[in-house]
């Protein structure tokens, strides 16, 4: 890169570190911190929902998919899109009352508050886990970008970095900085994919003719993905409009429950279709340059990530100035999601575990010094974490489907089922969730032998197993009571 495209690059970080000072200065209590005073607007709130949920991970993701199946790869955020719009209509009218009058900060508060403390405890615990493993997916989508960008940068040093400026801003400003760096990183990602990413890429490679001419027709089709495919983005992306802990955060920080439902349609309907094909256009056109062979004098194409193709053709065709926006624009999505993952970590293991246990009152202002202080540290963990693995998109949806299928079933019965109790959403928090992480890591072997069909999702058998869990033992313990026994 040149020069001025640093510059560039470094003014927007040092732009959004000052973000996060500025809010030092404003938080006073840990009610501020986590949930930005119960004070935001709907526009607010939508846009950093979205730039949460379409952040790096899914923007390198996407462009990942666009780069090996074409444009039907943005059926992934479509679920996305259901999700949302599910969420709004049957989640927020419950959670965004119960928010308020109880003052919540965290989404295993509603686990205490249906069932028990122990039971919230668990939720805290696997929700904690999971935000750790997809802020450390968003860390190395950034340190991916910039390696690949930036000559002479490896890969643990962009971690460093990149991880550094993210966990400082998030860990000094709270969730209030989050949504408006989000909202500034969202409109940046925007502005530089429509004005600057693709119609530069497009023009690069020759056009619609060469476009065809060079790539199979099903990457063209919308139809080129199998309905197993389809299933198993289903299972593991809508549920978590349920249980994420960075949506629930934010209908809590939202001022009234109808701009937390307003948010909500507004971020569905920028995840598809407007993000969802924005990521994989420029990932079909990074397989068009790399088979044309633009990336040749740069990286081995035949053994190259395909994760990896957005980021080398943003640096092969951007001229000097653009280059850097362009860059500021993907790492834009990348912090957007990151701090947020982060502040939700934070949140869990403050409010859900560390209260928990100290069960000494402790004042505001030492609240909010231990929450600053354990984001900092969970961040840093992150980092740790994010340099041991090598998928973005891998890393991220591991930590969905542990939450998911540990929490969605449970969290449904608390809401909507009269049977749910205590027992049955702890084991089958417990059970799901083990089943899930055992599957993945064994590839989905069973003992003696036998193995599951590949092509589903581990998380298809979880949810399965934390449902029939919660059903068995939510009957039997609610004919128990009723019979007196």
């Amino acid at each position: 890169m040149h020069a001025i495209d640093y510059l560039i690059f470094v003014i927007y970080m040092l732009a959004m570190l000052g973000v996060g000072f500025y809010f030092y200065r404003k938080n006073t209590s840990s009610e501020d911190f986590y949930v930005s005073g119960r004070s935001m607007s709907s526009w607010h709130i939508g846009l950093s929902v979205v730039a949460t949920d379409v952040g790096g991970g899914f923007s390198i993701g996407l462009g990942g998919l666009g780069f090996t199946m074409g444009l039907s790869g943005s059926w992934m955020l479509f679920t996305g899109l259901i999700g949302a719009w599910l969420s709004a209509v049957l989640l927020i009218p419950k959670v965004s009352r119960l928010g308020h009058l109880h003052k919540f900060f965290t989404f295993p508060q509603i686990f205490s508050h249906f069932y028990n403390a122990r039971v919230g405890l668990l939720a805290g615990i696997i929700s904690a886990i999971g935000y750790v493993g997809f802020t450390s997916s968003q860390v190395l989508a950034g340190a991916k970008l910039a390696s690949a960008t930036i000559e002479g940068l490896d890969l643990q040093w962009a971690l460093i970095i990149m991880g550094a400026i993210a966990v400082i801003y998030t860990s000094i400003g709270g969730l209030k900085a989050v949504i408006y760096t989000d909202t500034i990183q969202w409109i940046i990602l925007i502005a530089g994919l429509v004005f600057i990413g693709i119609p530069i890429a497009y023009h690069a490679v020759g056009g619609m003719e060469a476009i065809k001419t060079t790539l199979a027709p099903e990457y063209l089709s919308l139809k080129n993905v199998s309905w197993l495919q389809l299933l198993n983005w289903s299972v593991t992306i809508i549920p978590i409009w349920f249980i994420g802990m960075t949506l629930y955060q934010r209908i809590y920080a939202c001022k009234s429950e109808k701009e937390a439902k307003k948010a909500w349609f507004i971020a569905g309907l920028f995840e598809w279709p407007i993000m969802a094909f924005m990521g994989v256009i420029l990932g079909m056109l990074a397989k068009v340059a790399a088979s044309q062979g633009m990336f040749d004098s740069i990286t081995d194409v035949a053994s190259m990530d395909s994760e990896m193709g957005l980021p080398v053709l943003l640096s092969t065709i951007l001229p000097v100035g653009l280059m850097g926006l362009m860059l500021s624009s993907y790492f834009s999505a990348i912090l957007s999601t990151a701090d947020s993952c982060l502040m939700a970590a934070s949140g869990n293991i403050v409010t859900d575990i560390i209260e928990t246990f100290y069960k000494k009152n402790i004042s505001e202002k030492k609240l909010l010094q231990i929450s600053q202080i354990v984001t900092l540290a969970v961040g840093v963990f992150a980092i740790l974490l994010a340099s041991q693995m090598q998928n973005v998109l891998e890393l991220m949806l591991y930590s969905y489907a542990f939450m998911v299928s540990g929490l969605f079933v449970p969290v449904l019965g608390a809401l909507f089922w009269k049977k749910s109790n205590a027992k049955a959403a702890f084991w089958s928090m417990l059970l799901g969730g083990a089943t899930t992480i055992s599957l993945i890591l064994s590839g989905n072997k069973l003992a003696f032998g036998y193995s599951l069909p590949k092509d589903l999702d581990a998380n298809i058998f979880g949810i399965s197993i934390s449902l029939l869990t919660f059903i068995v033992l939510s009957n039997y313990h609610y004919k128990k009571n009723k019979n007196g026994i």
